[in-house]
């Protein structure tokens, strides 16, 4: 088995399950909404399967430093393959009610949660293991993230109306039982770890909530670490008032139509993989630091200039273009740095965490941008969104310390140690 096949098997697991995570986010709506017609019961749904989510990634950090995170992801993607085909299986039995419902719902939110973070968590294991650049690793996920997200809605879009909410359910259900054998099988060579990696005494020090605690205390104590974490939770719940209410509001007041949002979407998702591609490519010779802020001020506040202005749709999508094309580089070079400043014992606690905490905002996004754009009007909110999102992303540039992001290990993988393949099982 090649070095790299961990790698490989780890971003085709990725896609399969970004896949079919984003089936269900159009599936299960639909499904609620046409069953009950009610849109509160739909959003109520919504709600039962992020807060389960958000919480457990946080929970759920010393579980994965303790057990190993490809345990702990690949038992989440099973757990998933059952609770989230039962959903289906309950309803066409005609015995789901909506209660089991909610049930279901924020069992799968509970499973994703960690199951992403130990995911996430695996990273550093598989760099090491594969001896490439971080960045070529965080580029190619990125690349694959943003990939999904377009082909996985397009497919979602494409299997409701032939199949029904229901067997669209069942794909998504199936996506994670695939996403658990592909990983389980591609990194069965880290799941063996060296004869001489014994335990960390200090990872199994204390108890539980010891443990949590020492992830919160090193990622309150880097600046660097914080900053990021902070900024992207202010930028994730800019990005959901912007993607749930504000381009919709434009197209309707435009008389575009959804078309018009879906093609806003694909262009930015398809520049985005793009831009990851290439961030995989050349990142790791980049500075991080200037990579951040040009990225930052390309795929910010013009994106929101132009649609203020009301720019003829042409203009529109060649900014938008352009910011999804530099977007691509933010995530590759933001995750080489979450992982570089995070002791190989701390990866669950700290990653989840970090994270949590991107996530925890954006349930609000939507309301935010609903409450300004009734208050002030679409063109002004867009331009008070773009203007917050430039201070919020250029706030390191007068910060001495955000320069600690060109600082690169000194050897080539950023883990040194064989720990980091026993962290692994």
């Amino acid at each position: 088995m090649s070095r790299r096949t961990p790698l490989y098997g780890w971003l085709v697991a990725e896609a399969i399950s970004l896949t079919g995570t984003r089936v269900s986010m159009i599936a299960l709506p639909f499904l609620v909404l046409t069953t009950t017609g009610s849109a509160t019961q739909t959003g109520l749904v919504a709600l039962c399967e992020t807060l389960p989510m958000v919480l457990l990634k946080v929970l759920g950090g010393p579980v994965i430093d303790r057990l190993g995170a490809r345990r702990v992801s690949i038992g989440c993607d099973l757990g998933s393959l059952v609770v989230v085909g039962s959903i289906p299986a309950l309803h066409t039995a005609d015995v789901l009610s909506f209660p089991a419902l909610l049930v279901l719902v924020a069992l799968a939110g509970a499973l994703r949660g960690p199951g992403d973070a130990a995911k996430h968590a695996l990273v550093p294991a598989i760099v090491q293991h594969a001896e490439v650049p971080m960045e070529r690793v965080t580029g190619l996920a990125g690349t694959v993230e943003r990939a999904s997200s377009m082909l996985g809605a397009g497919l979602a879009g494409v299997l409701v109306a032939a199949l029904g909410a229901t067997n669209a359910l069942v794909v998504d259900a199936a996506s994670f039982g695939v996403s658990a054998l592909v990983l389980a099988w591609s990194t069965r060579a880290m799941g063996r770890p060296a004869p001489e990696a014994a335990a960390d005494p200090e990872a199994d020090a204390g108890g539980y909530r010891q443990q949590l605690r020492e992830g919160w205390d090193f990622l309150r104590g880097d600046r660097v670490l914080l900053g990021i974490t902070i900024m992207v939770a202010l930028t994730n719940l800019l990005d959901a008032a912007y993607s749930t209410v504000l381009i919709p509001v434009w197209a309707v007041d435009a008389g575009r139509g959804a078309g018009a949002i879906g093609v806003v979407f694909a262009v930015f998702s398809g520049a985005s993989a793009l831009g990851s591609v290439c961030a995989a490519t050349w990142a790791s010779g980049l500075s991080r630091y200037r990579t951040y802020l040009v990225a930052f001020l390309v795929c910010g506040a013009p994106r929101y200039a132009v649609f203020a202005l009301d720019s003829p749709l042409w203009l529109v999508l060649g900014v938008v273009a352009a910011s999804g094309f530099a977007a691509g580089f933010i995530n590759p070079v933001l995750g080489a740095v979450i992982f570089e400043r995070i002791p190989e014992r701390l990866v669950g606690r700290v990653s989840s965490l970090t994270t949590a905490m991107c996530f925890a905002l954006m349930p609000l996004g939507g309301l935010t941008g609903g409450l300004l754009v009734s208050g002030v009007g679409l063109s002004a909110t867009m331009l008070v969104v773009g203007a917050t999102y430039l201070v919020v992303t250029m706030l390191p540039a007068i910060d001495p310390r955000w320069r600690e992001m060109d600082v690169r290990p000194t050897h080539e993988a950023p883990r040194a140690s064989d720990q980091a393949k026993a962290a692994a099982t």
